[in-house]
């Protein structure tokens, strides 16, 4: 089994010991993204998730595919109370091409104006 690991510049050097993604076969996992080092990092959650998405936008690039090749994500959020915000945000995201989904309620991320961490699969 081959494994590529991949650090992207435009992201950033990861802060601890992991990858941006990592890429088996034709399947790419990112590692989850919030909105910190971001304008959005104190924003809603649904200004948090576009500038994750933005993040993932730039690795699907590098890969030569686009948001349409999102097969999963996982949400983590520590707050349900702007779900619906959330959720129109990600229609607006996704289009006509909405992944597998699942979304997580969690009691807080590395810094406490981080509402939303978002992982990501997609196909290659």
């Amino acid at each position: 089994m081959s494994l590529e690991r991949i650090n992207y510049p435009e992201l950033g050097l990861p802060v601890g010991p992991y990858s941006h993604a990592v890429i088996q076969g034709n399947t790419l996992y990112t590692s989850g993204f919030t909105a910190f080092g971001t304008p959005e990092q104190s924003a809603s959650i649904a200004e948090q998730a576009k500038a994750i998405f933005a993040q993932l936008e730039i690795i699907a690039k590098a890969q030569h595919i686009s948001l349409q090749n999102l097969v999963k994500v996982t949400i983590f959020v520590t707050d349900m109370s702007d779900i619906d915000a959330l959720r129109v945000a990600l229609t607006q995201i996704y289009g006509d091409h909405t992944p597998a989904s699942s979304l997580i309620k969690i009691d807080a991320l590395f810094a406490p104006e981080l509402k939303i961490e978002i992982e990501a699969i997609f196909a290659l």
